[in-house]
């Protein structure tokens, strides 16, 4: 379904490079869900918008059901970590989760349709006249996934989703994500940095080593299908995983593309990010 195949970004600017990956590669399935982790600043983002084909890669390419993605796929949705700024505030809780259905001239009543079903299914059914300053922060990033969900993509790529919401609200995030990867049978990648997280929600744990990123281990997480928060959790097996993950992010802390080369500064991979969009 979603091929990263020797993916290589280099930001360059004011006679400057900084490598952000490095020759990345890794497969997801299709109807998978796996999450992907690593350290502060080891470029999760940089990878997720290659994916998505909302950055150019300087080498290796992505491709999805085989077609290279060169721009924004049609089949593809992204939920991002700013729900705040991803949301319109002049628009209410129907119309932000409409909006993207334009691009797809389905009618009125199709629409309506499609939008009723993904605030049913998050939720948000009572309060689709709401606007987004109304609500709470949770309630906002459900606004964010219904979008998503109302434009059925064959991928959902979702960057650190739930990373400004508290933790009882992230606990319900994450068991509707699983809810509705499930029902919907969307492949999903999940970034997260939590470790916690990235074991209790995936089938696979891609962990990245720091910037510039590679591949550290491909990790199939053989709990229960069937998860909650309170059983999975306190499961020594949930124990063991997430141990091994962790160990993992402290190695690779020190650990990047080649090992005699220092940790690369983020700072200016930050500018040269910025510069660059």
């Amino acid at each position: 379904m979603l091929d990263v195949r020797n993916l290589k970004k280099i930001y360059t600017g004011r006679n400057r490079s900084v490598e952000a990956l490095r020759n990345l590669t890794f497969h997801i399935g299709a109807g998978e869900l796996v999450c992907l982790v690593g350290p502060s600043g080891c470029g999760k983002t940089t990878l997720l918008k290659c994916m998505a084909g909302l950055l150019t890669p300087t080498s290796g390419d992505v491709r999805l059901d085989d077609r290279p993605v060169g721009g924004p796929p049609p089949d593809m949705a992204v939920v991002f970590q700013e729900y705040g700024r991803s949301l319109f505030a002049w628009m209410n809780v129907r119309d932000n989760v409409a909006l993207p259905l334009r691009r797809k001239k389905l009618g009125k009543a199709r629409t309506r349709e499609l939008v009723d079903q993904a605030l049913e299914v998050v939720g948000l059914a009572d309060v689709h006249q709401a606007y987004p300053w109304q609500l709470s922060g949770g309630m906002q990033q459900r606004v964010a996934i219904a979008r998503a969900v109302a434009f059925e993509p064959k991928v959902l790529l979702m960057d650190e989703p739930f990373a400004a919401v508290d933790a009882q609200t992230r606990a319900e995030l994450e068991d509707l994500i699983r809810r509705l990867w499930h029902d919907l049978g969307v492949t999903v990648l999940f970034v997260t940095h939590d470790i916690d997280e990235a074991v209790y929600l995936g089938q696979r744990t891609i962990i990245l080593s720091a910037s510039p990123t590679v591949v550290l281990e491909d990790l199939t997480i053989d709990l229960p299908d069937e998860r909650d928060q309170l059983h999975t959790r306190a499961s020594p097996r949930f124990a063991e995983l997430r141990a091994h993950v962790y160990e993992q992010i402290q190695r690779a802390k020190h650990h990047n593309g080649d090992t005699d080369t220092p940790v690369a500064d983020r700072s200016d991979e930050l500018t040269l990010q910025k510069s660059e969009s």
